[in-house]
């Protein structure tokens, strides 16, 4: 028996993540033998005496207690996603920015320093700009590309670096690998936001990434009905992690969100391919059209980080900004003739979605702050989905059109 579940156990760890996204964490044992991953739709636990129930309280005693403080369907979930990012343990929580809280906070207190890249999301931007500074801890927002500038911001209190690559919204990438060789040897953990990749196109870890974190919101569940976050590390910062500030705060998964991306991730696979397919086919569209000023996506030769491709990334990913020839009231006008393509925040659902980031996801940061990182008036993101590539280009291509035709009316 031993022998034969060591096998399995060998066998798992050559699985190909197109296995992994179905297969790894599964290890339920349902008395009634179903396929798919029951809900444990509970908020607690009963136990089977006083002696059990004060075991367990004291850890004594492995078990559940209270879906809080763990649940069935969300630990496969969390062995899911830490074995796809080659990471011990994971940590879900309510939203990709109660990861994003719970994970920093976990390792910071009154009086620390962190070094943030200069483009993130707008939420993480105002949670570490303004909400940490309430709390004593002061964040310094630099270019990650530039080591001689990392290297200058690092103080004897810097405890975190945190980065998102590719960065939202304008697809800035940062180089992981030479973000950990400037601060190996000190006590400082590097955290990187993977949303946009996934680990089927990157892993972070294998750059040196002590955690990564993921809104599940997004590509893991990939259909738009779930906001959720996850968080992977060792098994000592992850288990600081639910015995803290994710304990504490509250803002665990709920069992039924936690079925819901498991059921999504089983077609992350497939639906990444296609996502990327597409992605390329409308940046390719995008390049040649004269109301386009600019185009930023990782998969352009003249992205200034492409070489990444193949070392760090498998692939430029389904995300795109771009820079419309004209105003904000241009691109707000663009956006507004768009029939097929939703005006929706987010990324990764079937369908493409469209925004402006600079009133929209990035409106926490100050115009200062915009300015900094690039996010103009007329920038505009595109998350491309599952459609037929030439219906979404065709929906592009009549909006640009009718954007161009008013800009030439109004100059």
């Amino acid at each position: 028996m031993t022998a034969h579940h060591d096998k399995n156990n060998n066998n798992k760890k050559q699985w190909q993540l197109a296995t992994k996204v179905i297969h790894a964490g599964s290890g339920h044992d349902d008395p009634h033998g179903a396929l798919a991953s029951p809900l444990y739709q509970t908020s607690t636990f009963k136990f089977a005496d006083a002696d059990q129930g004060s075991a367990r309280f004291a850890g004594e005693e492995a078990g559940y207690i209270y879906s809080r403080l763990g649940n069935p369907t969300t630990h496969e979930l969390e062995t899911r996603v830490a074995e796809l990012e080659g990471y011990e343990a994971a940590a879900a929580a309510a939203t990709g920015m109660g990861a994003i809280a719970a994970c920093t906070m976990a390792f910071l207190r009154a009086g620390d320093h962190i070094v943030v890249s200069d483009a993130i999301y707008g939420c993480s931007f105002a949670l570490f700009s303004e909400l940490f500074e309430r709390f004593g801890v002061h964040a310094d927002f630099v270019d990650l590309n530039d080591t001689d500038a990392l290297q200058q911001s690092l103080q004897d209190n810097t405890r975190l670096v945190f980065l998102e690559t590719p960065a939202n919204p304008h697809l800035k990438l940062v180089d992981i690998a030479a973000v950990s060789q400037v601060i190996a040897g000190r006590d400082i953990r590097l955290i990187v936001d993977n949303t946009f990749m996934t680990p089927l196109l990157q892993q972070p870890k294998q750059q040196g990434a002590d955690l990564v974190v993921h809104s599940a919101t997004k590509f893991l569940n990939g259909h738009g009905d779930v906001v959720a976050g996850i968080v992977c590390g060792s098994a000592e910062d992850i288990a600081l992690i639910k015995g803290t500030t994710l304990k504490d705060m509250g803002a665990t998964i709920s069992p039924h969100d936690a079925w819901l991306i498991l059921r999504g991730l089983k077609t992350l696979d497939v639906r990444m391919q296609r996502h990327c397919e597409n992605a390329e086919k409308v940046a390719d569209f995008l390049v040649q059209h004269p109301g386009v000023r600019k185009v930023y996506y990782p998969g352009l030769a003249d992205h200034p980080h492409h070489h990444l491709i193949g070392t760090q990334m498998k692939h430029a990913g389904a995300v795109i900004a771009l820079e419309l020839e004209g105003d904000e009231a241009q691109a707000r006008y663009f956006l507004n003739q768009l029939q097929m393509i939703p005006l929706a925040v987010s990324l990764g659902d079937a369908e493409t979605l469209i925004q402006h980031p600079a009133s929209m996801t990035h409106s926490p940061y100050t115009p200062e702050a915009r300015q900094k990182a690039g996010i103009t008036d007329t920038l505009v993101r595109i998350a491309v989905g599952l459609e037929a590539a030439d219906d979404i280009i065709a929906d592009l291509q009549q909006a640009l059109t009718a954007s161009q035709q008013r800009w030439q009316q109004t100059a």
